[in-house]
């Protein structure tokens, strides 16, 4: 009788599952060392700006009407700003990710600058295009008004939904898309009924960064918007006035946007920023 074939050679060892897959390795001192004056060049000024906030008087400066209006400035205006950011990002993230027309790397280059800019350079140069002056000025009125806040924090925000959404086409099985297009689907109807659906991860994220890049911006507003009370103050600003007058105030109003940050990233969690272990 002949021996039974031996077939083990043509499975693989099953692991036990109290042995760890991947083997955790001890970082090396100096990464150690280094890593930890990162977190805590990170973390010592939000301990700090938690520390020293006036918690005891959060309720009252919170329920001013200064503070309302500023609220509402920032959050109809980020929310304006991350939609025209979504209507206008997407598409151009689209371009970058599938076309193959020329000078792709300049558009891009173009559409990631305020990312690297300067905000208030970004806020300088919508005053040189939108300025009563500028090249757009006599048909547009936009500086020192909400229409002003709602583009400076565009320019800013943009580029935010187009990095975010550009990365999310690059990582689709192009399969899907190309199987559409052979039953005869058009570019749009491929667009809209298998790449965008697909890609929607990629653009909630891209929203939430875009929206919470806005509503934190500063520089750009300040400088083609300004601080009119009720007008185009918004927090970020109204905290850089209050440190003149009432510190407390500015420490209250810093710490409120810090939890809306946070939450912003607790949302993003597993998405553009992946999976908290």
């Amino acid at each position: 009788m002949k021996a039974d074939p031996d077939f083990g050679h043509l499975f693989p060892p099953i692991r036990s599952k109290n042995v760890p897959k991947t083997r955790r390795r001890r970082a090396p001192w100096v990464l150690a060392a280094a890593a930890a004056v990162g977190v805590v060049v990170l973390g010592v000024p939000l301990v700090g700006l938690l520390v020293r906030t006036p918690w005891s008087d959060a309720g009252r400066i919170l329920r001013a009407d200064a503070t309302l209006d500023a609220l509402r400035i920032s959050l109809s205006a980020a929310t304006c700003a991350a939609g025209l950011a979504l209507v206008l990002g997407v598409p151009l993230a689209w371009v970058l990710a599938r076309s193959r027309m020329r000078g792709r790397a300049a558009l891009r280059a173009l559409a990631l600058l305020p990312l690297v800019l300067p905000p208030v350079v970004g806020g300088v140069a919508l005053l040189a295009a939108f300025g009563r002056r500028g090249l757009l000025g006599g048909r547009l009125d936009l500086p020192f008004s909400f229409a002003g806040v709602v583009a400076a924090e565009l320019f800013v925000a943009l580029p935010f939904v187009v990095v975010t959404v550009e990365a999310g086409l690059r990582q689709l099985d192009t399969r899907y898309e190309d199987a559409a297009a052979t039953l005869g689907a058009g570019p749009w109807t491929v667009f809209r009924t298998v790449t965008l659906p697909l890609t929607l991860p990629a653009v909630g994220a891209g929203a939430a960064l875009a929206w919470a890049r806005a509503l934190g911006e500063f520089g750009a507003t300040v400088t083609f918007a300004g601080t009119l009370p009720g007008r185009t103050e918004t927090l970020p600003s109204a905290v850089y006035l209050a440190l003149e007058s009432e510190p407390g105030a500015a420490l209250v109003l810093s710490a409120l946007l810090l939890a809306i940050a946070v939450a912003v990233l607790v949302a993003l969690r597993g998405r553009w920023l992946g999976a908290w272990r």
